[in-house]
């Protein structure tokens, strides 16, 4: 399989953690989580997506995790909007099949702009994982569409394990941070005003 000008695939751990800081992609502060959780780190990708080179770098590297889970034949890749349109394009693009994305109709993930066949064997690709909720509400939109879901696959699992995902789910990176409740969250966070960077609802 040809990536063009991406040399190294496998990725480390620590290699991915470290694009991300390169772009300034892992912040700081009293974040509001799109999960809704709380938490003192966000991972801004979209500065990471600013950058083809590291997000093919990135990607690249993702599809060959996909290869090596030997899911079989793969018709589709998913990504569920905003967040996951990107690197599911550019995990297609490595995995040399199509992709399409969902995106939100009254509240709801549907396939607004695609036609699925039924029995249509899907991976979906979503940028980071907290919870698992995007990826869970994406299966459930694809199963109406009689698709099979082969699994899930991410750039970074936030929950390092821990988030049910409803399917296997396939990460380059796990990138464990605090993630809290509303009506848990420590002192020293609660000190420093909320900001709400993430994109559900779009």
């Amino acid at each position: 399989m040809d990536s063009g000008s991406v040399q190294k695939k496998s990725m480390t751990r620590d290699e991915v953690l470290d694009v991300f800081r390169q772009c300034g992609a892992i912040l700081e502060g009293h974040f509001i989580l799109t999960s809704g959780l709380r938490s003192p780190t966000f991972i801004q990708k979209a500065r990471v997506f600013m950058h083809a080179d590291k997000t093919e770098l990135l990607c690249a590297a993702l599809a060959d995790k996909i290869i090596a889970a030997d899911l079989g034949k793969i018709d589709l890749v998913v990504g569920p909007a905003v967040g996951g349109i990107i690197p599911a394009y550019e995990v297609s693009r490595h995995l040399k099949i199509p992709n399409v994305w969902v995106e939100r109709q009254d509240g709801k993930f549907r396939l607004r702009r695609f036609e699925m066949t039924p029995g249509a064997r899907v991976v979906i690709v979503e940028d980071i994982v907290t919870t698992g909720l995007s990826i869970r509400e994406t299966i459930a939109s694809l199963k109406e569409l009689g698709a099979d879901v082969l699994a899930a696959a991410c750039l970074i699992d936030r929950s390092a394990g821990k988030a049910d995902v409803g399917t296997k789910l396939i990460a380059l990176a796990e990138y464990e941070v605090p993630a809290y409740k509303a009506e848990d969250i420590p002192p020293e966070l609660a000190a420093i005003p909320p900001v709400k960077p993430g994109s559900r609802g779009l």
